[in-house]
């Protein structure tokens, strides 16, 4: 009995530990808050500055080659969400973005292209009357140096590929409605 309560711990803290590496915060984003002005689209009836947030993240596990960013709406009327922005090959050493670094990321990160249509961000811009929808800002830590894919990547392939070589992941989820 006494081996099965410490196999339990042990399991019980290696679960915790496991899920509390990677942290992700953000000056521009509050988790559980509406997003700012800022970060809105500005066209399809939006009226936003359409400016990428600051986003900062800790506790890569050791073996992280590079790292992505996605930005999702899971709530989109589209069947499979909208996919607002997709940054990878993120060097190891990049552990922040500041706010606005949409088209002025470090040497050798690719913008794949969103559900607009083109790379870079593109900001929140939900169905006018839909109701709040969740803004979902993920870092994955990889185990690769670069995903085999370019600028021209559709969001649903860059993150195959990131979560197929994905250590760990920290995730910040705001809202938005209009």
């Amino acid at each position: 009995m006494r081996f099965i309560t410490t196999l339990l711990a042990l399991s019980f803290l290696g679960a915790t530990a496991a899920q509390a590496e990677m942290n992700l915060t953000s000056s521009d984003l509050a988790a559980g808050k509406p997003m700012a002005d800022a970060q809105v689209f500005n066209g399809f009836g939006c009226s936003g500055k359409n400016i990428s947030p600051q986003l900062k993240w800790s506790g890569a596990p050791s073996g992280t080659k590079s790292f992505a960013i996605m930005a999702y709406d899971p709530d989109a009327p589209t069947g499979s969400g909208w996919w607002h922005w997709t940054v990878f090959n993120l060097p190891t050493d990049a552990t922040e973005i500041a706010t606005g670094a949409s088209g002025k990321l470090p040497a050798g990160a690719i913008e794949g292209r969103t559900d607009f249509g083109s790379s870079g961000y593109g900001g929140a811009c939900p169905p006018e009357g839909h109701g709040p929808h969740r803004y979902q800002f993920t870092v994955y830590a990889l185990s690769v140096d670069k995903l085999p894919l370019d600028k021209d990547a559709p969001a649903a392939m860059v993150g195959f590929f990131a979560r197929a070589n994905a250590l760990d992941q920290a995730t910040i989820e705001v809202t938005y409605e209009r």
